[in-house]
């Protein structure tokens, strides 16, 4: 009985907090300065609806600029209001407008594939309204960043500037990184695909997708079938899947080769060293610098990873302490900018140059023209087979004589894996030398700024037609740590062309090209070494390549009969930016 009364006790005063709380918001609704629409409906050219929220100051009537959030991410009711309330108290009126199928949206999910046209619209929609003064900017991080360069595609008038933080390119490395499929957004298309919100419990659900990735690596079950492993379809991982090209379903998503040359608008960017999806982002400023070189972008980048960037940075990502210097406000900057562009403010203080970068291990800013300015030399160092202490020596000389090492790889052995390229810890004692080669270069004579992204040629010849290739950096420091600086994932058919597959040639020589790596600034002192770790990508978290020829994510591990050998020939490279 006791208990019984305490319920009834619990439940009164959570009853009464309830109607005090009800009572407090519906004042608060009454003394609001703010007017909230939260149920807009947006109709698209195609017949589509968006839904959108939008928040204007209370009685002012006077056109404003509209900073626009277009989202796929539902969140709860309170913290996407909060975001638009922040944009009146700035000055600003603010608009979220959630992906079709998402929120009010009758339409069915498919990420991606209509936010370029659906952008469009929803700006055309906001420029006709009355509150609205004719300019618009877009702001927000990962798919919000992807959602502005998809409305870069179209480009609409009235979109004056966009702010993308660490934004996603779908197709170029996520849900694949270099023609390889990575195994993260498969519990992903559940969590932003099951209902109209988000689901949290499937997409939180991590001891369910780790059981199902090592039961597919346990049995070696073809990669196509890990829904069914996981007892649930999954048809948007399904639907990926059938596009392992970079094709046109992939390149209509956002501007694709010429359709930058007519992105003429002031972008910032902001992304991170250790950002997971940063070869998305970057892939967007190195197009846009290409085919438009007189681009009006700037870039933010440090150590930040995929959500420090998008906030104040950590102090410490990955177990490494960054440079105090290093953390910065996004948000401040983000207002500063749209100050700047939209009402003729002052250019945010960071802003020196087009590219603004943060100096691991300097605890300074440099500041570079374009991404080209960044280093004015490079270090080239060749993947030799001469003995340097327990590994390989990685020589600025060329090899006179061509030989190789040769490495072999059971795919059928699920006891060991290889390819440990993922930068956590960043600083770490020792790196993994139970698979593929490391070519460590001679002690450095001074102080040396690596700047920028490596890229390299492989010259390999191997069994069989296909594999998929790691490729990390490091710098070994004076006290014998390894610093992780940047690394490369991909598929060797695809080296020279990501939209058309080339098989490899058997037993012959091959040039294998790579250029798309991770992007880095780091001081490096005088006794440092430069350490290149080259292998095969065999693990239970990727796609895996059996070298068939075969469609990869039908190969199962009965395609794994012959162990796929390897000759790594010496005249192989990497090509590593620096400033002098």
């Amino acid at each position: 009985m006791q208990h019984y009364l305490k319920y009834i006790w619990i439940f009164f005063i959570s009853f009464h907090a309830l109607a005090q709380q009800t009572t407090a918001t519906q004042l608060e609704d009454k003394i609001s300065i703010y007017d909230i629409q939260d149920s807009v409906l947006i109709k698209t050219r195609d017949g589509a609806i968006i839904s959108a929220m939008v928040v204007r100051k209370k009685g002012d009537n006077l056109p404003q600029p509209v900073l626009l959030q277009f989202t796929i991410y539902v969140r709860d009711k309170g913290r996407d209001m909060a975001s638009l309330k922040e944009n009146v108290d700035k000055g600003y009126i603010g608009v979220i407008a959630y992906t079709r199928g998402k929120r009010f949206s009758p339409n069915e999910i498919f990420p991606y594939e209509h936010d370029a046209n659906d952008a469009f619209d929803i700006i055309d929609w906001i420029s006709q309204q009355k509150w609205c003064n004719g300019s618009i900017g877009m702001y927000g991080g990962s798919y919000n960043g992807f959602t502005q360069w998809a409305a870069c595609k179209t480009l609409h008038p009235a979109l004056k500037t966009i702010v993308p933080y660490v934004a996603n390119r779908p197709g170029m490395g996520l849900p694949m990184e270099n023609n390889v499929f990575v195994n993260p957004n498969y519990e992903w298309s559940f969590f932003v695909g099951n209902n109209k919100y988000l689901d949290t419990i499937a997409g939180n659900n991590r001891q369910r997708f780790r059981k199902m990735q090592n039961k597919w690596w346990q049995t070696g079950t073809a990669y196509n079938k890990l829904d069914s492993i996981d007892g649930v379809p999954n048809r948007l991982f399904q639907r990926w899947l059938s596009h392992p090209s970079f094709d046109e379903y992939w390149q209509k998503m956002a501007p694709y080769k010429t359709e930058f040359t007519k992105i003429n608008i002031p972008i910032l960017a902001i992304d991170g060293y250790y950002n997971d999806s940063q070869n998305s982002s970057m892939y967007y400023l190195k197009e846009l610098q290409k085919y438009n070189p007189k681009a009006n972008i700037y870039l933010i980048i440090g150590p930040y990873s995929h959500f420090g960037a998008q906030r104040e940075g950590e102090a410490i990502i990955n177990g490494y302490a960054v440079d105090s210097n290093a953390l910065i406000n996004t948000k401040n900057i983000t207002y500063q900018w749209f100050d700047y562009i939209l009402k003729n403010g002052i250019k945010p203080q960071i802003l020196q140059n087009q590219i603004n970068y943060q100096v691991m291990g300097a605890k300074e800013w440099k500041h570079a023209p374009s991404l080209d300015k960044m280093s004015n030399s490079s270090i080239t160092l060749y993947l030799t087979n001469s003995p340097s202490g327990k590994f390989y020596s990685a020589n600025t000389q060329k090899p006179r004589k061509k030989a190789f090492l040769q490495q072999e790889v059971d795919f059928a052995d699920r006891e060991k894996s290889n390819n440990d390229y993922y930068p956590d810890p960043i600083v770490r004692k020792e790196i993994d030398t139970s698979s593929g080669f490391n070519f460590i270069s001679a002690p450095l004579t001074e102080d040396l700024l690596v700047n920028g992204s490596f890229l390299g040629e492989i010259k390999a010849s191997i069994n069989k037609k296909d594999m998929d290739i790691g490729v990390t950096l490091y710098e070994v420091m004076p006290d014998g740590m390894y610093f992780h600086l940047s690394y490369f994932i991909g598929r060797a058919s695809y080296a020279s062309d990501i939209t058309q597959r080339k098989l490899l040639r058997p037993n012959l020589i091959e040039t294998i090209p790579f250029s798309n790596t991770h992007f880095v600034s780091k001081q490096l002192r005088k006794g440092s070494r430069l350490l290149v770790h080259l292998n095969i990508n065999k693990n239970s978290f990727s796609e895996l390549n059996y070298g068939t020829g075969k469609i990869v994510s039908d190969e199962t591990i009965q395609d794994a009969q012959e162990p796929l050998i390897i000759k790594w020939y010496n005249d192989s490279y990497v090509k590593i930016p620096v400033l002098k």
